[in-house]
């Protein structure tokens, strides 16, 4: 297992200083999340050939590696003209993950719940161009489902990914989405999603959130009544109501051996202090429960296309 830091709360940090903080928290790996100055959020990407370089350089002097590579666009919009420009972003983007030999990239399924066979059928199409790309790049994707997309639970959201058909092409658990992916399930059965996936959970993100469903569904009260605004945390761990034990239980049980990366987002003003505890809390749970954790990874780039 690999495990990595979304440094999103490092952002503001220039390049060379985001990963340099980031080998000294103790981490070898760094999932590459949006960016202003690298990869934008749901706009075309920002670097070129010298920003490119930079980050290699700074990743080669810190000896940080990319575990993966988050880039989120509107892949699955129903709107055509949207469609087509996430599609140019993603391309683009695909690009410069090949230049960063980095062999893995995740994403969201996007589109809009209030309009999901529109958006399903958006992403078949942006699909239809874009995994060419991937197997010609050598680059595996995996895909989670997130609150407000088209696909939001998990069970819909594995069999989308076992739809694509694609051995390289695997599914992300989202741990603070979990209240989201259980649907109308109040009990949130981690382990029964967990295992559902089975072989396809490739990618895990850690970070803990509260029951929204919880107390009745009045854990939070939203105005005005019935607004269909969604509600979820990235927490430490601990923080909230995720279930730990069960999470990290089936994962030794399923033998994963992924991505598991750190996805805190809610203590900008202690950014450092958050990072490093979820590194040795992760760190804790799977040497008790004799999880394999990789060191920095070696080799020549692997042929998706061969897996």
């Amino acid at each position: 297992m690999k495990i990595a830091l979304d440094p999103y709360m490092l952002r503001s940090l220039p390049i060379d200083d985001m990963v340099r903080t980031v080998a000294e928290l103790g981490y070898e790996y760094i999932e590459l999340s949006p960016r202003e100055d690298f990869m934008p959020f749901f706009l075309h990407p920002r670097a070129d050939d010298a920003r490119v370089h930079g980050l290699k350089q700074s990743l080669r002097t810190h000896g940080v590696r990319l575990s993966s590579v988050l880039p989120l666009y509107k892949w699955s919009s129903p709107d055509e003209t949207e469609r087509q420009a996430a599609v140019r972003h993603w391309k683009r983007m695909i690009e410069i993950t090949a230049e960063l030999e980095c062999p893995l990239m995740n994403s969201e399924f996007n589109g809009r719940p209030e309009r999901a066979a529109e958006s399903e059928d958006a992403f078949w199409r942006s699909l239809e161009e874009l995994l060419p790309v991937f197997e010609r790049e050598g680059i595996a994707l995996n895909l989670e489902a997130h609150p407000d997309d088209f696909c939001e639970e998990n069970t819909p959201a594995v069999d989308l990914v076992r739809a694509i058909n694609k051995p390289w092409v695997n599914y992300l658990y989202c741990a603070p989405h979990t209240f989201h992916l259980s649907g109308a399930d109040p009990t949130a059965d981690i382990a029964a999603m967990m295992r559902y996936a089975g072989d396809k959970l490739q990618h895990v993100h850690i970070a803990d959130s509260f029951n929204h469903k919880g107390s009745s569904g009045l854990r939070y009260i939203l105005n005005p009544p019935g607004t269909p605004a969604r509600i979820h945390q990235h927490l430490d761990i601990g923080q909230g109501e995720v279930d730990w034990d069960a999470f990290f239980g089936t994962l030794r049980e399923l033998g994963f051996d992924g991505v598991a990366t750190a996805c805190v987002f809610a203590w900008e003003e202690r950014a450092r202090e958050s990072s490093a505890f979820m590194l040795d809390r992760i760190r804790k749970e799977l040497a008790a429960q004799g999880t394999p954790v990789r060191g920095p990874l070696g080799g020549p780039r692997r042929d998706v296309r061969n897996s």
